[in-house]
């Protein structure tokens, strides 16, 4: 038996999210498809750094499964994208030592959203890129509100309050915004992140970006402990899990 390490991509548009659901079409179903289908028929099961929401995209996810099969990594990755579906790619695979787990040894992740301030969006961004009718925030004013979120953190105030997870501290390494053309580009690395976690810091900075909040207000946000008191829930086609760190063996 030999553990395989696979770095995959995928377009979430067409997806109920990454874990596997009944009766939905998910990521995890379509790889173990393909897994089963080369195992002749035997049951396969992969385990990812995380799972991702309905619609939420990846371009660095990483999984992890045992195989029986001897093919060498290359051509394991080439017979595996050869009978994926064309919005599933592996873009790296190798063998690794049989206790890597991909979600216990991650050390961090970092996530990218995408706001399209274009007046008028491309129809192949829609499901790429969060479409703002040309609205264009206050980045400078982003980047200040940024900086109190940087850091350990309990970050039960940008957590889903259905969440059953108890401790919430994080800590958050990296956030800023930059510009690419009309589009801002949110990018936050941290050593994890909380359910809806992303999505609402998207949202709340958005918010100041607008001038509905106030920078200096999310350290008070934060210390408030209430998810209430941030802003609403970035939509979910913005979202991708751009990379999972690893430590170097």
């Amino acid at each position: 038996m030999t553990r395989i390490k696979a770095i995959i991509s995928y377009d979430g548009t067409q997806f109920a999210g990454y874990q596997v659901q009944p009766g939905k079409r998910t990521v995890q179903l379509e790889i173990e498809k393909v897994l089963a289908k080369m195992h002749k028929g035997a049951e396969m099961k992969i385990t990812a750094s995380g799972r991702t929401d309905a619609r939420v995209h990846a371009t660095g996810q990483t999984i992890h499964f045992d195989t029986l099969l001897v093919i060498p990594s290359d051509s394991y990755m080439k017979a595996l994208n050869v009978q994926l579906p064309r919005d599933i790619r592996v873009l790296q695979l190798e063998e690794v030592a049989d206790d890597f787990h991909a979600r216990f040894d991650a050390v961090g992740k970092r996530y990218r959203y995408i706001w399209d301030c274009r007046e008028v969006q491309s129809p192949f961004r829609r499901h790429y890129a969060v479409e703002t009718n040309g609205m264009k925030p206050n980045v400078t004013a982003m980047n200040d509100a940024a900086r109190a979120i940087v850091g350990q953190h309990d970050f039960s105030c940008f957590c889903a309050a259905n969440t059953s997870v108890v401790d919430k501290v994080r800590t958050v390494s990296g956030l800023d915004f930059k510009w690419h053309h009309d589009e801002l580009h949110m990018t936050i690395t941290g050593d994890g992140f909380l359910y809806n976690m992303v999505r609402i810091i998207a949202g709340t900075l958005w918010e100041v970006g607008m001038g509905k909040r106030d920078s200096g207000s999310i350290a008070e946000t934060i210390a408030s402990q209430d998810r209430n008191q941030a802003g609403k829930t970035a939509p979910a086609h913005g979202l991708y899990l751009e990379e999972v760190f690893y430590n170097k063996n």
